[in-house]
């Protein structure tokens, strides 16, 4: 089964605006000053954004696609995993060891990917669950909160105690752990041949 649909549709093309925007908005998270925080805060809120319109959109304009539903998911992930790199490895709280958490989010987001290629190519869909996209979420709501916790310490606003955003980040890595075991238990099928899952099946009825 191929990505069929309007490559350069208007939603598509939100969903390319979130990876553009990636550098940039790593760029201004590593110049650490109040003033290229609220930069950063500013485009990944609006990049956030964008990933609700252009699933609105689609559907308005009637623009659905099997390429779109690809886009879509792949976007977020670059947008979301960039965006937590960059958090680790630029907050001094933050050790190598740390690191662990980016491997399990890396890996969960490389995980669905796959199974979602597979149920393409297989021309069945891929199961999903509301927790998926309140996983997605979480994640974006949680960034925008460690940006805004690193524009109050530097500002001299408010001070927090400096694990907060380790826990946040932890709270995150264990949500996204979870949402993708539940997307394994539930689509596991897709990692055999069409041949055994129904040999599988029907041994089952027997």
């Amino acid at each position: 089964m191929k990505l069929t649909g309007d490559k350069l549709s208007l939603p598509n093309i939100f969903s390319y605006l979130r990876i553009i925007l990636i550098p940039f908005i790593i760029y201004f998270l590593s110049i650490r000053t109040v003033e290229y925080l609220f930069y950063a805060l500013l485009l990944f809120g609006f990049a956030s954004f964008t990933d609700f319109i252009d699933g609105w959109l689609a559907r308005k304009l009637k623009q659905e696609s099997e390429f779109g539903k690809f886009i879509d998911p792949i976007a977020d992930k670059f947008l979301v995993i960039s965006a937590l790199i960059a958090i680790i490895v630029i907050d001094p709280t933050f050790e190598v060891l740390d690191l662990w958490m980016i491997v399990i989010i890396v890996g969960r987001d490389i995980l669905i990917t796959v199974m979602r290629w597979f149920a393409i190519k297989k021309g069945r869909p891929l199961r999903t669950s509301r927790f998926g996209k309140f996983k997605t979420a979480f994640q974006m709501l949680s960034i925008v909160l460690i940006i805004m916790i690193y524009m109050s310490k530097r500002s001299g606003f408010f001070e927090t105690h400096e694990a907060v955003p380790y826990y946040i980040m932890l709270i995150v890595t264990l949500m996204t752990a979870w949402s993708g075991l539940r997307y394994l238990f539930t689509n596991w099928q897709l990692f055999f041949p069409e041949k055994k899952v129904k040999e599988d099946s029907k041994s089952n009825e027997n």
